[in-house]
């Protein structure tokens, strides 16, 4: 059974005069049952899944004989995440997600069907670390269709690329799986989200050096945002009087002050202030109008 962080409980939950009657009598006390000999592990494995059938689920000793049979049958865990080798997923994390279709399995799985355990849990672990991987490692989400895509064409690349000894074009992809074209065109994009590259990472040099790619990557431009700004004023600016027109000319194109303009128009530096900040404010008025 795993604990809230993770871990794996030791199979002590149970009192030292009561593992006679799980276990068999033969069995070392204090033996590390993840050691065994694969013989001796799969016979035990027999006896404890069969001695747990009989178990109510929640008493002491079920979950004693639970913990036993995953300690002990952890190799089978680790025999898989090996299929996994190219991930970069961190080891521990594989074994955890690994380890609960362990314990899935050991709770599904009916002894008197006849069938090895490893035959039937196997499957089950292997599909909790591609659910794993389905669900988690992708940088963008894309539909399960385009993931499972992603598998099929990646192994028809690497047979193609050996056949043609160059890369495929999608046409030659679609025509070896039988597949459209924009279908294949869909899932070679999609497969660009399973991983994202880092913006500080350098890339290739050209003529410009070489650099981080988030370095050469472009980024808004704020002043675009002004154009919007005076195609909308024009209008409302052609509207105002002439004096009004000739004030805002000087505030803003000249950069005159209060006192400059109304020297050159014969008006007090407060009735400029007055008149700019009535044109301003019948400015902003129009625009948020519109």
């Amino acid at each position: 059974m795993l604990t809230p962080t993770g871990e794996l409980l030791a199979p002590t939950t149970v009192p030292a005069g009561r593992t006679r009657e799980l276990l068999p009598a033969d069995l070392p006390q204090g033996e590390d049952l993840r050691e065994m000999a694969p013989a001796d592990a799969r016979e035990l494995t027999r006896v404890l899944l069969r001695r747990l059938a009989t178990l109510e689920e929640g008493t002491r000793e079920y979950s004693y004989v639970r913990n036993t049979l995953v300690e002990m049958n952890l190799s089978l865990v680790k025999f898989a995440i090996r299929r996994f080798t190219s991930h970069r997923e961190p080891r521990e994390d594989l074994l955890q997600v690994g380890a609960v279709g362990l314990v899935k399995a050991i709770d599904r799985f009916d002894p008197d069907l006849g069938v090895e355990f490893t035959t039937f849990a196997m499957p089950t672990v292997l599909g909790e670390l591609r659910r794993h991987f389905r669900d988690t490692t992708w940088a963008v989400h894309v539909p399960r269709r385009l993931q499972e895509l992603r598998i099929v064409l990646a192994r028809a690349q690497e047979k193609l690329s050996q056949e043609l000894d160059r890369a495929p074009t999608p046409a030659e992809l679609a025509e070896h799986l039988s597949l459209p074209v924009e279908e294949v065109v869909e899932g070679l994009t999609a497969a660009n989200g399973h991983t994202a590259g880092s913006l500080d990472l350098g890339g290739a040099e050209d003529e410009d050096g070489p650099g981080a790619l988030g370095e050469r990557l472009g980024e808004e431009d704020r002043r675009l945002s002004r154009v919007e700004d005076l195609v909308a004023l024009k209008p409302l600016v052609a509207a105002l009087p002439e004096r009004e027109r000739l004030i805002l000319s000087m505030r803003f194109c000249e950069d005159l002050t209060q006192t400059q303009i109304g020297a050159r128009l014969g008006l007090s530096q407060m009735h400029v202030s007055r008149l700019l900040s009535r044109t301003l404010r019948k400015l902003r008025e129009g625009l948020v109008g519109d």
